[in-house]
């Protein structure tokens, strides 16, 4: 059966609200998780549990820990409990594959949530990430248009991360062909967490001597970890730093000047657009029939999949009312510890 779904393009990004009215309730609808390390997934299990129980169903989850293992086993797991359809943010994009199988051969609709699982029978749902990349390149080049970069990337094992450096090259390589740039220092951050970006960040700056003028660093995480290296040197507020994902501390750090940019990514929505078309998933519908949807073949190994994109937005010091007005995040919160007057929203 398929069910209406209405898009409404609202304010900042495309926000999905499919009708409901007419979906069956008592659904169970099951959440992999990689982890609960940084703040931004429990904003996004907020927004996924609430819409999943306006429309009457029940969530369910696990949480892999960082652990690709254990998340084949957590999906397990769910399929064992009952879910009706999934919705999973991998650890590890090839190692979640036969977990998705198990799921698909057990007629469970799989959403492939804010990192791709290239596999054509999983829903892709996430923001423009080659979009974040080049938000993020563009808003350090605004700032410092040449020297030595650093590029402080997001897992290996998370195709997020070269969509992202794939975008950020995008912006930088002509600059970077040109000489204008000079990439001396890039590298993965394995599982995407700070200490280890820091460790990164700190073992560019030794290797240059202190000789960094900009970092393009993926997430708000790994930016955190690079800003604590620099900070170690002095070097905190005069080398811009990119990020993304709105964390309440990245935004912090804007007003204090130590971050340039966080590329804000609503998760509310993204948590809502999940739950609602798990919903729909489950029910029926065709993957290509959920508003929206697109073919889309980018992915590593140029498999054909079923998305939906958002459009995530660039967060600076010139537009921190953003983030505040759209119930984001508090002033307090963001102007913690800012001087006064030196920033218009903390005023």
């Amino acid at each position: 059966m398929k069910n209406s779904a209405t898009a409404l393009l609202a304010g900042l990004g495309l926000s999905l609200s499919l009708s409901t009215a007419a979906l069956a309730e008592g659904m169970t609808i099951g959440v992999s998780w990689s982890n609960f390390q940084e703040e931004r997934w429990k904003t996004d299990e907020a927004a996924i549990k609430a819409q999943i129980e306006a429309d009457g169903n029940t969530y369910i989850s696990a949480d892999a820990q960082s652990s690709a293992a254990k998340q084949l086993t957590d999906v397990e797991s769910l399929i064992a409990q009952g879910a009706d359809a999934l919705i999973i943010l991998s650890q590890d994009a090839s190692a979640i594959e036969p977990a998705v199988e198990m799921a698909v051969n057990e007629g469970i609709p799989v959403i492939g949530y804010d990192r791709l699982i290239e596999n054509p029978n999983a829903f892709y749902l996430t923001f423009d990430n080659k979009e974040v990349g080049r938000l993020q390149a563009q808003a350090v080049y605004d700032v410092q248009p040449e020297g030595n970069y650093v590029f402080i990337k997001g897992s290996s094992a998370d195709p997020n991360a070269d969509f992202l450096f794939e975008g950020q090259m995008e912006v930088l390589q002509e600059a970077i062909d040109s000489g204008d740039i000079t990439n001396v220092g890039e590298a993965y951050t394995d599982s995407w967490l700070p200490a280890n970006a820091q460790r990164n960040m700190e073992q560019f700056l030794t290797a240059n001597n202190n000789e960094v003028d900009a970092v393009v660093a993926s997430n708000d995480g790994t930016a955190g970890g690079a800003i604590a290296a620099l900070s170690a040197q002095g070097l905190a507020g005069s080398v811009p730093v990119s990020g993304q994902d709105g964390d309440h501390a990245a935004l912090n750090r804007i007003a204090l000047g130590t971050q340039t940019v966080s590329v804000w990514k609503d998760a509310r929505e993204l948590g809502r657009a999940a739950a609602q078309i798990a919903n729909e998933l489950a029910e029926g519908a065709a993957m290509e029939d959920i508003e929206n949807a697109e073919k889309w073949s980018d992915g590593p190994n140029g498999v054909e999949m079923t998305a939906v994109f958002l459009k995530p937005v660039p967060i600076t010091r010139d537009n921190l009312d953003v983030v505040i007005d759209a119930g984001w995040v508090s002033q307090d919160v963001v102007c913690q510890g800012v001087e006064p007057g030196s920033v218009d929203v903390c005023e």
